[in-house]
């Protein structure tokens, strides 16, 4: 069992930036594949980014070239950099380890971006 836990959410005004943070249990990290996802109100849920193993990035278009995916093996941790922040950005944002062909999720961080 993979334990995920997100932060780094909040309110921004449009324009803004933010960061979130994902830290996800074990000692086999650096295999892990790692996604954030994100669920608009009344609405499905989305991919926004995701990075391999091997460091390899693919962002969904609405955010390509406004968000980054990074990871630190040491520290268990993959990171979010939100820039040049839209109100369509609004919505809870999901961390995904994926491990042995099974996701693991954390519990979500909202992120408001007002107008």
């Amino acid at each position: 069992q993979v334990q995920v836990v997100e932060s780094g959410g909040g309110l921004v005004q449009a324009g803004g930036s933010l960061r979130l943070s994902c830290v996800a249990s074990g000692n086999m990290f650096s295999i892990y594949g790692m996604g954030w996802y994100r669920q608009a109100p009344g609405k499905q849920r989305e991919l926004v980014a995701v990075i391999t193993p091997g460091g390899t990035t693919n962002y969904d278009d609405s955010v390509n070239g406004r968000f980054s995916i990074s990871r630190d093996n040491a520290k268990n941790t993959v990171y979010l950099q939100m820039n040049s922040l839209k109100p369509d950005d609004t919505a809870v944002y999901y961390c995904s380890a994926n491990y042995r062909a099974n996701n693991y999720w954390g519990q979500g961080t909202q992120v408001t971006v007002s107008y």
